[in-house]
């Protein structure tokens, strides 16, 4: 499990140093809605009932509707203003008798650990809520908001339960139930009879969710033959999962091609200082080998125009 909120439990001059931990979890099965023919994930637009048009997370405030309909808008500055605490503290303010707790108050259950530093503390307290068969009521700061909760031990564990407030929970106003109407003493003695034949202590061992269990096994059998929707990636989506490898043989394909002469988008990699030396290197040899080219063929031309020089000389000579 993971502590979700970490404080400490106070005792009077006594600090238990706490973690909290959920102590529930939900089960139920959850189905999601979704397009019959192709599997496709239903999805919700946020749309004003004003102008009919879709309106950005950014664009969103948060409205009180009053009791004539009138809604106010409040900023997140009205927001700020409003009283919060955060304080880490679990303040004990009494011990009440544990049947003077309505369990219809109950709200969340959270398990309470003790730090290392707070285990004898967290023991006392413990032990002491045992012996003196009450609930310890305090106040806590959950999520900012400051809650009512109870105290009390199950397994040797101390647990904390949020209540909610008087005013959350409703009166069972049913007209039904208003008129004088009782059961006779035979039928009471019936029912009796009924309670003591069907009496035993509970044993959560004892039941299961069924339908959980059948949904599961109806979900397997369908799998198993081949009854099932590939559903293709939905339009204008981005996958979330980056294939990496498929990333890295782009890269080579296309490394690939530069080198071949094929064209490619990929700018190409800075050069290396290796890289610079030996480019550096490369051109002052071509540089030596255009110029020796250049020196021979200089010569060669030097060469032809003496030779085409002796030959007029000596037609001269042959003529006189």
């Amino acid at each position: 499990m993971r502590a979700i909120w970490k404080g400490a439990v106070s005792f009077g001059l006594v600090n238990v140093p706490v973690r909290l931990f959920s102590a529930t979890e939900n089960h139920d099965v959850q189905f999601r809605q979704v397009h019959e023919k192709d599997g496709g994930r239903i999805k919700y637009q946020r749309i004003c009932s004003i102008d009919g048009e879709e309106v950005p997370y950014s664009d969103i405030a948060k409205g009180y509707e009053a009791a004539d309909g009138q809604m106010v808008i409040l900023s997140d500055e009205d927001l700020k203003s409003l009283p919060t605490r955060t304080t880490k503290e679990i303040s004990i303010e009494k011990f009440v008798p544990s049947e003077q707790i309505d369990p219809l108050l109950f709200d969340k259950s959270y398990y309470l650990e003790p730090d290392k530093t707070g285990l004898k503390p967290y023991v006392l307290l413990r032990d002491a809520l045992e012996k003196a068969d009450r609930m310890a009521l305090v106040t806590v700061s959950v999520r900012s908001r400051m809650t009512l909760a109870v105290l009390r031990v199950r397994d040797g564990v101390i647990v904390l339960q949020t209540l909610l407030w008087a005013d959350e929970v409703r009166k069972p106003e049913f007209e039904s139930l208003s008129e004088e109407t009782h059961a006779t003493q035979k039928e009471l003695a019936m029912a009796s009879s009924l309670v003591d034949s069907l009496s035993g202590d509970y044993e959560p061992e004892e039941f299961e969710d069924d339908y959980a269990e059948a949904v599961a096994k109806l979900v397997e059998t369908k799998i198993e033959g081949g009854d099932i929707t590939e559903t293709p990636e939905a339009k204008g989506e981005e996958s979330e999962v980056v294939d990496l490898l498929a990333a890295l043989q782009r890269s080579v394909d296309k490394a690939k091609a530069a080198k071949t002469g094929g064209s490619s988008s990929a700018a190409p990699a800075p050069a290396s200082d290796d890289d610079s030396a030996a480019k550096k290197t490369a051109s002052k040899s071509t540089a030596k080998k255009t110029a020796a080219k250049k020196s021979t063929t200089k010569k060669a031309a030097a060469k032809t125009t003496a030779k085409k020089s002796t030959t007029k000389k000596a037609a001269t000579k042959k003529a006189s």
